[in-house]
């Protein structure tokens, strides 16, 4: 049953993923992540708060996630994940200072 929807990051996938039993699907999963996952989970947190911190109003919950999980490394990377509104060059910049300081 699904109680609510949260976009959540690989990493926190990952931190709720090992409160499951084990499975075929779980073992299934655990393999895409760590294939995929680009951080630790102490730098996604670190990440996402400072995202946050940037009191954006055009930066969402579902924005911050993908930056998380995809840590772009230029505009172009960035203007990928916001395909529903349009950054200026130093929203841009704020943002891909933060994600290249965390790599």
């Amino acid at each position: 049953m699904i109680l609510n929807r949260t976009p959540l990051n690989m990493n926190e996938v990952e931190e709720i993923i090992k409160e499951i039993p084990d499975s075929e699907k779980k073992q299934q999963t655990d393999i895409f992540l760590r294939k995929f996952i680009k951080t630790k989970n102490s730098q996604a947190k670190k990440i996402k708060e400072e995202l946050e911190n940037l009191d954006l109003i055009k930066l969402k919950r579902e924005h911050i996630v993908k930056i998380i999980d995809i840590l772009p490394e230029d505009a172009s990377d960035i203007n990928k994940i916001f395909t529903d509104v349009v950054l200026n060059e130093d929203e841009v910049n704020k943002i891909l200072e933060i994600a290249k300081k965390s790599k």
